[in-house]
Formats: structure tokens, sequence, C-alpha cells
């Protein structure tokens, strides 16, 4: 029998540094775009767009968008604490 690749996720690429990671690995966010037309009056246009943008766990620190577990759990006892 064959490779069927069971237990094995799909690759995505990392939005700034190119590095290719596993789906489960990746830290993925969604990101909001507004666009508008900035015009006075009844022409004005605003847009609005959704998409989920993905990381390596690398790139993921660097950009501060999650941190170390044991960090988080100090910041929810300060919280808790006030």
């Amino acid at each position: 029998m064959g490779k069927k690749r069971r237990g094995r996720e799909r690759l995505i690429t990392c939005e700034s540094c190119g590095r290719s990671v596993p789906r489960d690995k990746a830290v993925c966010i969604n990101k909001r775009s507004y666009f508008s037309t900035d015009l006075r009056g009844e022409e004005n246009v605003t847009a609005f767009s959704d998409r989920e943008v993905c990381y390596c766990v690398s790139c993921g620190k660097h950009r501060k968008i999650f941190e170390k577990k044991k960090r988080q759990r100090q910041r929810q006892r300060e919280r808790e604490g006030f």
C-alpha cells in the first residue's frame, strides 16, 4: 500500500518571511482593512474587508502577536489581582 498522508497537515506560507509551516503550527489572525473615498456628501463610499493572515512561530513572536503561555498566565494573575 502506498502513502495516504494521514495525519499530515497542509502547509501554509508565512506572510512576512515566506517560510512553509504546517497549518496547525501557524499563528493565524484576522486582519480588517478599511477603505474610504474621503468624499463629503452622497458619493462617499466605505468598504470593509476581512482576511486571515498566517505567520510562522518566529514571526508571530517578533511581531508580538502571541507570547509564551507562562507570560500570559502572569498577566492574567495581575489583572485578577486588581
